[in-house]
């Protein structure tokens, strides 16, 4: 999915590109709209890949109610019911992917774009955290369990 950038972590090569799609231009978005929304699918799916090997699974190249972003999280989310709290973050990411696809020269398609990478970004925050705090998740998508760790690291 990303061949990602030498020298530079898959997961910092993900957030760099959400945040050059939201940093884009307005008439560069529009041009590209439908191209920029299949890219940041492909990102949540590149993000849920990381947790599943992570975890030593493979990730599944089926698709549930049509997008494999959905079948991944389904996977993740086998055993581990705190990880549902990402699970409308996926379903956002595709609706925002469907919105603009299906009108890709809407004039709010701009800020659509930006909305689904703001989404893109949430879920790489979340897995992110998952990945250093299991207990993430247990309170919707509180960083808490961070947040403690934090504190105990500066006592």
């Amino acid at each position: 999915m990303m061949t990602g950038l030498p020298g530079v972590a898959p997961e910092a090569a993900i957030m760099e590109r959400i945040d050059a799609i939201a940093a884009t231009r307005d008439d560069a978005l529009a041009v590209a709209a439908a191209v920029r929304a299949d890219e940041l699918l492909a990102l949540g799916e590149a993000i849920l890949e990381r947790w599943l090997q992570a975890h030593g699974a493979t990730p599944t190249r089926q698709t549930l109610e049509g997008f494999r972003l959905l079948a991944l999280h389904r996977q993740a989310a086998k055993g581990d019911p705190g990880f549902n709290a990402c699970r409308e973050t996926c379903r956002e990411l595709v609706y925002h992917r469907n919105l603009i696809r299906l009108d890709a020269a809407h004039p709010e398609t701009p800020r659509r774009l930006r909305l689904a990478a703001m989404v893109a970004r949430h879920l790489a925050l979340f897995i992110d955290g998952r990945l250093q705090a299991a207990a993430l998740g247990e309170f919707c998508c509180s960083s808490r369990p961070l947040r403690e760790h934090d504190a105990t690291l500066h006592e």
